[in-house]
């Protein structure tokens, strides 16, 4: 009996890993759908994209994907920018409301539940983003009627097919677009 009882108990514990492991899975990837799964910029990317866009305490910086809220927390934190992160992932977008919670910049950041091909962002003057090529390909028509000229937007690894950048740094794959009075096209 104690065998049977033993055999049980691992099969049990197998389907438990088999679970979490499946779990965790789709928890990773299932913002894939909409644009990039769950990829944290680096740190030292990260100030590099909001020096880039030139970042100041006048800016109001959306940053779509906002994953764990790194980039809106640095934006408010280093350079006194007022930002909005927009999280799909109920998990991240609980997770990135406690960093800024704890970040102490509350007052200057709002982090947004839902998608943000449905968010309105036309206040932007600075867009900071790392989806995938094809998230990026659909954002440019949102990108062209919503924002305003002279709104930047900083891509980190894919960059925007037809539009000429206006600053890159290839070593980093970050590349610069500012939107002029005919929109990003060259």
């Amino acid at each position: 009996m104690r065998l049977q009882y033993s055999a049980f108990t691992e099969m049990a514990y197998l389907l438990i890993l088999a679970v979490v492991f499946i779990g965790y899975v789709v928890w990773k990837y299932w913002a894939l759908l909409i644009g990039a799964g769950y990829d944290p910029t680096p740190m030292e990317k990260v100030y590099k994209m909001l020096d880039l866009a030139e970042v100041g305490a006048a800016d109001i910086v959306y940053d779509l994907g906002s994953g764990d809220g790194r980039i809106v927390i640095a934006a408010a934190k280093r350079y006194g920018a007022r930002a909005h992160g927009i999280e799909a992932d109920p998990i991240r977008f609980l997770f990135s409301w406690c960093m800024v919670l704890l970040s102490g910049q509350k007052e200057r950041i709002c982090v947004h539940f839902g998608n943000f091909h449905k968010k309105h962002i036309a206040d932007a003057t600075v867009v900071t983003l790392f989806l995938y090529r094809s998230a990026n390909e659909k954002l440019k028509h949102k990108f062209e009627t919503e924002l305003e000229p002279g709104t930047r937007i900083v891509s980190y690894v894919w960059q925007f097919e037809g539009w000429d950048t206006a600053v890159c740094l290839p070593e980093d794959r970050i590349y610069l677009y500012v939107k002029g009075e005919g929109g990003f096209h060259p």
